[in-house]
């Protein structure tokens, strides 16, 4: 007889599914981190950043640190979101990675080389919210069913403490 597993199968789905969502949300809490230092750096001291002359999208450099600074506390607090798995986080995490992707591109003769790294970085994390089924996903309170890999490490482990 033939037996399958599509239990473990499963599990090890849900597990991947969850790491990648937790992959987004750490990305996105670091993409959001690092534009509000970029978006301080622009609003504090404009002489930092080297502008372009002739630019078809140019913009003051404040108004874009004050769009940097407004995208990345909007980031951290859905990655936040997204740790919890929610369904609206993961929507808000591809707008915002989108909208972080758009605004790196018009910023660019601005910093050219960390913008061209921030789109990159939000790619991924579109990618990682994108490739993830809902149904696959673990909740930080979910109880595991535990694989035959934690199974057996757990009976082969002796108990930690007095009994």
């Amino acid at each position: 007889m033939t037996e399958t597993h599509t239990q473990g199968a499963h599990t090890a789905k849900q597990e991947w599914a969850t790491g990648l969502t937790a992959f987004g949300a750490v990305m996105l809490f670091l993409v959001g981190l690092l534009d509000i230092f970029r978006g301080i750096m622009a609003i504090a001291e404009d002489d930092i950043f080297v502008t372009t002359r002739n630019y078809a999208f140019e913009f003051d450099l404040t108004g874009w640190g004050w769009i940097h600074l407004a995208l990345g506390v909007v980031a951290v607090l859905v990655s936040i979101g997204l740790l919890r798995t929610s369904t609206w986080a993961r929507v808000l995490g591809v707008a915002i990675a989108g909208l972080v992707i758009i605004a790196n591109f018009l910023s660019l003769p601005y910093y050219p080389v960390w913008s061209v790294v921030m789109i990159a970085i939000s790619g991924f994390i579109i990618w990682a919210l994108c490739v993830v089924q809902r149904d696959n996903l673990f909740t930080v309170s979910d109880d595991r069913p535990m694989s035959d890999d934690r199974q057996s490490h757990r009976m082969s482990s002796p108990p930690h403490g007095p009994a």
